[in-house]
């Protein structure tokens, strides 16, 4: 899933932010540089999951793609009582932007997942709340590009244009040439032309 158009959503959709928001691969490499002004989110690609392949001729899995919306924000005491009180607000405030948006034309709307304590010191909170959303691997529709090896393959063959057979039938066989048949000889002979 791409964090761009995320990230845009957020700054659009989340006032409390005030455009604090930035994203990242993994949320090690974005704790080193996460120097936005509290309260902060950082969008974090966190994880996707598929499902078994559903089709017999074909490939097509259904793939679960989740990301996390990590906060950052000041503590205010030690325990952080007034920082859970901003988290509760603030989760609203995600699930008002996020939970049934749709992060791309592919994608089904986004659903909550579970939010989780990453970090509490006497300065921050760090807290992640996770959503998900699922999207086909396989084409939907015929003109849509290829999204598998198969469909590549397949993509590669020439147009289907007709067909001739050549039948060579068992019975009646020449005894002189092979006995049971097929002896070799083309006893039938016919075309199919498709047309569009």
């Amino acid at each position: 899933m791409k964090l761009n158009p995320i990230v845009a959503h957020l700054r659009s959709a989340c006032p409390s932010f005030a455009g604090r928001v930035a994203g990242g691969i993994d949320w090690d490499a974005v704790v080193e540089s996460a120097k936005l002004p509290m309260p902060a989110a950082y969008v974090i690609a966190s994880a996707d999951a598929a499902t078994p392949n559903k089709a017999q001729n074909a490939v097509i899995q259904d793939i679960t793609d989740q990301f996390t919306v990590v906060i950052v924000l000041d503590a205010g005491d030690e325990r952080g009582q007034e920082a859970n009180d901003l988290l509760h607000d603030l989760r609203a405030e995600l699930w008002r932007a996020l939970v049934g948006w749709r992060p791309g034309a592919e994608y089904e709307p986004l659903e909550y997942n579970n939010g989780v304590l990453v970090h509490i010191s006497r300065s921050r909170v760090i807290y992640q709340f996770a959503f998900v959303s699922r999207f086909q691997l396989g084409r939907n529709r015929q003109g849509d590009p290829a999204e598998t090896w198969h469909e590549l393959e397949l993509d590669g063959l020439p147009d289907f244009t007709g067909v001739k057979f050549n039948m060579d039938c068992i019975d009646p066989a020449d005894p002189n040439l092979k006995r049971p048949g097929p002896d070799g000889r083309i006893e039938v002979q016919f075309t199919g032309d498709v047309t569009p």
